[in-house]
């Protein structure tokens, strides 16, 4: 049996979930749907001992706090302290260049929401079998909607416990994303995946030999406090920040996709939250001091003053702090274009 190293990526700001979210505490760490936060209830995922070894944390020194309170009740979580954020080529990168190269590191962005856990280890095993022969291995979300907010994988020719991957397709136009939904052979790339350390960095320095490069010189002149890694910060600086996606998935001849349906949501947005949270007959999910009269499909959450909404459907009203936000679901893409989220 395949034992599974977690390698979870703590980045970003999550704008979209302005006022929530913000720099210095973004949704990673926020307890958005349940009592856990997003970040907790991703190693929880990942802590059965009889599949998956203790995580591994790649994060900035913002968030560092977070990391280390929030991963407390997790054993053996090792952290390794990006110098600066240079997307998650770099970030894989560096994980994979610290594990021993036969280890099979499953890759889980910490922002996202799982609701069937039993069709992630699952699809999480299967991951792992395909990776240990040497195959780079993408979770397939399993399309609910025609989405046009994600990248579709096309599965090709089937292999034991998943598939070959016929081609990554950008983020589509609403028609195109009708048919794919239609075709049932399209997934959404959840940005999950599955690697043997040592085949990723091999693959790495075959498609961007720059990144790989640096990210080797980085590991080997970086130092260890406690269980913390920082790598080189001047040999980290040099490198050109790419997704793992562009960088390596879009350019292997050993792409794989196992597809699942597991209630998956990247909570990418407030409308997203909504559909992710427990809601009355209505539709409506309420947190804090609210009063709705005559409301459909509403999102209401407040940390202090009451919020009373009377006959509206399919918005969300947030207050947070000093801040109010009141956004229709149609709305909710742009919240991250407005200036007091760009603040923080």
């Amino acid at each position: 049996m395949t034992v599974i190293h977690p390698v979870v990526l703590c980045g970003g700001s999550g704008t979209r979930l302005w006022p929530r979210s913000r720099k210095a505490a973004p949704k990673p760490f926020l307890p958005l749907v349940g009592d856990s936060t997003l970040f907790e209830a991703t190693l929880q995922r990942c802590a059965d001992p009889a599949h998956f070894a203790a995580p591994v944390v790649v994060t900035g020194k913002l968030h560092l706090g977070h990391v280390e309170a929030q991963s407390a009740a997790f054993p053996g979580t090792s952290v390794i302290v990006e110098p600066e954020a240079r997307n998650t080529a770099a970030a894989i990168a560096l994980a994979a260049a610290q594990l021993p190269e036969d280890a099979v590191m499953l890759v889980c962005p910490s922002d996202h929401h799982i609701a069937d856990i039993a069709a992630f280890r699952e699809a999480a095993l299967a991951a792992a079998e395909l990776a240990a022969q040497d195959w780079l291995v993408a979770f397939g979300i399993t399309p609910t909607a025609p989405e046009t907010g994600f990248g579709y994988i096309l599965r090709g020719e089937p292999l034991e416990g998943g598939f070959r991957v016929e081609r990554f397709v950008e983020k589509p136009e609403r028609a195109t994303a009708e048919q794919f939904l239609a075709d049932g052979n399209y997934s959404w790339n959840g940005g999950i995946f599955a690697f043997r350390a040592g085949f990723l960095m091999e693959e790495l320095a075959k498609c961007r030999p720059d990144i790989a490069a640096s990210v080797r010189e980085a590991v080997a002149k970086g130092r260890t406090e406690g269980r913390e890694f920082h790598p080189d910060a001047e040999a980290f600086a040099g490198i050109d920040g790419e997704s793992i996606d562009y960088a390596v998935m879009e350019n292997t001849q050993r792409a794989a996709v196992v597809p699942v349906a597991m209630g998956w949501s990247d909570i990418g947005n407030w409308q997203a939250l909504r559909d992710a949270r427990e809601a009355d007959e209505a539709g409506n999910c309420t947190r804090g001091r609210v009063e709705l009269v005559d409301c459909r499909n509403v999102l209401a959450e407040t940390d202090g003053p009451r919020i009373s909404v009377i006959g509206l459907e399919n918005v969300a009203v947030v207050v947070d702090g000093d801040e109010v936000l009141v956004t229709t679901m149609e709305g909710a893409q742009k919240v991250g274009r407005l200036s007091g989220a760009a603040k923080q």
